[in-house]
């Protein structure tokens, strides 16, 4: 079992920044990727940005440029620095520790989700 913990969230005026952060413990060896999902209201769950344990990034379209997903492997924990925010940035964001073999995604673990809220 993986135990994933964030903090970070909050409400910010857009332009502002805020940098969520994901505490990973357990058995996270077994892990291989860690990633952001975001749902809005009325959204499906959406990938914002993973990393691998070779430090390979993707990000969705719509942020790149404006996010950073890093990791402290010292500390286990994952980073979502998060500038130049917009309205529609707004939604629950999700931790998401995976273990990918062969192209699939064997398992994974999320956290409880942190509320960013994007105020114009």
């Amino acid at each position: 079992q993986v135990q994933l913990v964030e903090s970070g969230g909050g409400l910010v005026q857009a332009g502002g920044s805020l940098r969520l952060s994901c505490a990973a413990s357990g058995s996270i060896f077994s892990i291989n990727v860690m990633g952001w999902y975001r749902q809005a209201p009325g959204k499906q769950r959406e990938l914002v940005a993973d990393i691998t344990s070779g430090g390979n990034t993707n990000y969705v379209d719509s942020v790149k440029g404006r996010f950073t997903i890093s990791r402290d492997k010292a500390k286990n924990t994952v980073y979502l620095q998060m500038n130049s925010l917009k309205s529609e940035d707004t939604a629950v964001y999700y931790c998401n520790a995976a273990r990918m073999g062969w192209g699939i995604r064997q398992y994974d673990y999320w956290g409880q989700g942190t509320q960013v809220t994007v105020s114009s």
